[in-house]
């Protein structure tokens, strides 16, 4: 595969006037490169930017192809080819790539030296850095970036538009089984006020809190349990940011495992600090012994955070 593509690459060079032609082989070359890296790589979802679809691309024991020591952590910054771009678009980007301290509660950030502003085209989707972190840095227990097995990785990125207009996104993403909060309320039929708070607790790097309406809030009152997601930082309310979240509000099923869950998203701002559902549960359904939500006068409440993303618009 590598002679297939040195042979690709050396055509190429050829091409000085057949744009078109050069543009698709140049495509094929990407593919194959991706073939070749799913076996020591692992990427995001699509997160779009600036009217565009992205993907992080995490090596974690280093990109071989340019540390074959392994000395490294390695990653980067791809254009998804869900874009479907037309033959010859490029897409001009300036980004900076991150991995997040959960002790001290901040970033690593690395950079361009040059702060260059980065063209993606054709073969040229990924954009990142070889070594990112050392991986004796990474593994350190004391420096914070690899907590329960879990590592935090983002990126902040700015599309550079013709308009002049731009949309800065720091996306968090999750890597690890870490994203997810339990609380075990004992004593539940004791629960007979308006609402309860959960303790505050931290995913991805911003504190939380669980809002139970046990009997229901407003309209729902006496017919379902009621639950919110509120965020307890104001972090991404400095200069206008609002923080973007995609969430899973969950009651366990403590007999078969058929647990009752519900999916969301918010857009938390200074006007919007918390989210999620009236109906839940059906209280019908949580008191059915036979479905197991209650248990030895237990419950037992989950959220799960699986994306969030920091947005700013600029000019």
């Amino acid at each position: 595969m590598m002679k297939v593509r040195a042979a690709m690459e050396e055509v190429i060079n050829e091409l000085t006037a057949e744009e078109e032609v050069k543009a698709v082989m140049e495509e094929e070359i990407g593919e194959l490169a991706v073939n070749e890296e799913q076996a020591e790589s692992y990427e995001s979802s699509d997160f779009e930017v600036g009217g565009y679809k992205w993907r992080l691309s995490l090596y974690p024991k280093g990109n071989k192809k340019v540390d074959d020591k392994n000395e490294h952590v390695s990653l980067y910054l791809i254009l998804s080819k869900s874009n479907a771009l037309p033959l010859h678009r490029e897409v001009n980007v300036y980004f900076k790539l991150f991995v997040y301290n959960q002790i001290l509660d901040k970033y690593l950030v690395v950079q361009d030296a040059k702060e260059k502003i980065r063209r993606f085209r054709g073969a040229k989707i990924k954009r990142g850095f070889d070594k990112l972190v050392s991986l004796n840095a990474f593994n350190e227990a004391s420096n914070g970036y690899l907590v329960d097995d879990c590592c935090i990785l983002g990126a902040e990125i700015f599309v550079i538009e013709r308009t002049g207009k731009g949309e800065c996104v720091s996306i968090v993403k999750e890597l690890a089984n870490c994203n997810a909060y339990t609380w075990k309320i004992q004593k539940f039929s004791d629960w007979n006020q308006e609402y309860y708070k959960s303790q505050v607790f931290v995913i991805g790097g911003y504190r939380w809190s669980l809002l139970l309406y046990p009997n229901g809030n407003s309209e729902e009152k006496g017919k379902c349990l009621s639950m919110f997601l509120q965020l307890e930082d104001s972090k991404p309310f400095d200069s206008g940011q609002k923080l973007y979240t995609e969430f899973i509000l969950r009651v366990r099923d403590q007999l078969l495992g058929v647990h009752h869950e519900q999916k969301g998203n918010n857009k938390y701002c200074t006007s919007a600090i918390n989210c999620g559902f009236r109906r839940l549960i059906l209280l019908s359904d949580l008191n059915d012994a036979s479905k197991g939500f209650i248990l030895d006068n237990t419950v037992i409440i989950e959220v799960q955070i699986p994306l969030m993303t920091v947005v700013k618009d600029f000019s």
